[in-house]
């Protein structure tokens, strides 16, 4: 729901027609959710304002669902891993770091 409601929640971002939309949670170790978004359209626009709203979405339902539990989570490091298409072609982060 977050990727949907994108246009509406950042200023001067235009609505696309996507074609697919993937939210993967994945733990890195014990202490440290990993949380991905690929996000597809056949519009001639990048969607990485789609996919960054998503991951931020869902970074905000779980500290909300864990609240309770532990409230010194954190969130940090989103940014762009890969994007593909568009006007400047392919995107491939060299460091994950």
């Amino acid at each position: 729901m977050g990727v949907k409601k994108t246009a509406e929640l950042i200023p001067m971002c235009h609505p696309l027609l996507r074609k697919g939309i993937d939210i993967k949670f994945e733990f890195e170790n014990a202490t440290t959710l990993g949380i991905y978004a690929t996000v597809r359209t056949t519009g001639k626009t990048g969607v990485e304002m789609e996919a960054f709203t998503g991951v931020s979405i869902a970074a905000l339902t779980v500290y909300d669902m864990c609240k309770a539990v532990d409230k010194d989570m954190v969130i940090k490091n989103i940014k762009l891993m890969k994007k593909t298409g568009g006007r400047r072609g392919t995107y491939v982060r060299e460091n994950d770091e």
